[in-house]
């Protein structure tokens, strides 16, 4: 009942394009994302950015004012690996992103052109949609180090700041000519503003793609075991890694409900899996790896990496990562440690004031299980509500 009790709601929002509401949020469990909860509290936001985050009512309320009941308030969710681009499905995919709470996603790869066509529709309001970020694909065996150079000079001129995955040799390791090719691509990048990241799928790819210089590892090792003294190269490197936990676990319910365990693109589990290991140790070794980095002080943080339903995918990945971790812990890695993977630490991942108002509502508390994660009720996106449901 108390979903029909917000005020002012109704079904989904349009996409027309909005300005930045003026919003206050009251009777919410705030779940800050910094080790904070706040039971009963307020959010209060002004010109799209979080003026307020405080126990009990504000002191001074601004524009419309949303009760939540006693629902939960976190930052949106921020997926910083998933491969979108424009196309004839867009509006439904960015529509189901939106109603899963994501409302950032830094796009995988692909087409630079068709990411940044795909930023531009939500930003104009052509369709509705989360904050997209968007990169551009480079090929390491299409290249040599100058032609690479040259792709990163072309990509900074379109206004792209990220590349997507480049992907390294995991096994058994990346050639000299592939290190060669990236460290051009590395220095090329921080001339032109550019950040580079890496698919390194094993510990020997891991390894020298940070011994190479690079920050931003896209997914973590899924062909073997990550040491100890490996995981602590990493974390005294300061490279970041995204952990698509997911990866090598069956999924069910997803492409057909006959109850057989698929891989992540429909195939049959564990012989479809991509570049199979030993039928389904991959599942294991992303698990595990992901503890051991994180044990080991090197920063982690999310994304999906899927090509199915937005929904199906966030359950699938917080299921797999309630294997080894706490809620708290995926609080920290969904939310502070994924903003810091996008260096937007200052405006996403927590709710706190001066950041960017991104705020979700769930019909349940998080920190009782990664099922409450599923019922997201409205998402704020910069301040203004694209989400609302009964």
């Amino acid at each position: 009942m108390k979903l029909l009790a917000l005020a002012l709601s109704f079904a989904l929002v349009a996409a027309a394009p909005l300005a930045a509401q003026d919003l206050t949020i009251t009777n919410a469990r705030i779940v800050v994302g910094n080790g904070t909860v706040i039971e009963k509290g307020s959010i209060v936001v002004r010109g799209g950015k979080i003026e307020s985050v405080a126990a009990g009512a504000p002191k001074q309320k601004a524009g419309r004012t949303i009760d939540a009941h006693g629902m939960s308030a976190m930052a949106g969710f921020i997926d910083a690996h998933k491969h979108v681009n424009t196309g004839p499905m867009e509006k439904e995919q960015m529509q189901r992103l939106l109603e899963a709470g994501y409302t950032t996603v830094l796009s995988g790869g692909g087409p630079a052109e068709g990411n940044i066509t795909l930023r531009d529709h939500i930003e104009q309001g052509v369709i509705n949609g989360p904050r997209i970020i968007p990169s551009g694909g480079i090929r390491l065996n299409q290249h040599t180090p100058e032609s690479a150079r040259e792709e990163v000079r072309r990509m900074a001129a379109l206004g792209i700041k990220w590349t997507g995955e480049i992907a390294l040799t995991p096994v058994p390791g990346p050639s000299e000519k592939e290190i060669e090719t990236l460290k051009a691509i590395i220095d090329e990048g921080k001339k032109v503003g550019v950040k580079v990241q890496v698919h390194a799928v094993s510990s020997s790819a891991m390894v020298a793609a940070v011994n190479a210089g690079i920050k931003y590892l896209v997914h973590i090792p899924n062909k073997d075991w990550t040491s100890k003294e490996d995981a602590q190269k990493v974390a005294a490197s300061g490279a970041k890694s995204l952990i698509t936990i997911g990866f090598g676990a069956p999924v069910f319910g997803v492409f057909a409900n006959d109850n057989k365990p698929r891989f992540r693109d429909g195939k049959d589990w564990p012989q479809g899996i991509v570049d199979g290991v030993r039928l389904g140790e991959e599942a294991g070794y992303m698990i595990v790896n992901a503890r051991t980095l994180f044990d080991n002080g090197a920063l982690v943080g999310y994304c999906t990496d899927t090509v199915y339903d937005a929904v199906a995918g966030l359950e699938h990945e917080l299921k797999s990562m309630n294997v080894v971790f706490s809620m708290q812990d995926m609080v920290k890695i969904m939310g502070p440690n994924t903003a810091s993977y996008l260096d937007m630490q200052d405006q996403l991942g927590t709710l706190e004031a001066g950041k960017l108002a991104d705020i979700i509502l769930l019909d349940g508390n998080p920190l009782e299980g990664y099922w409450n994660w599923l019922k997201t009720k409205v998402v704020v996106k910069g301040g203004k509500v694209v989400i609302e449901k009964h």
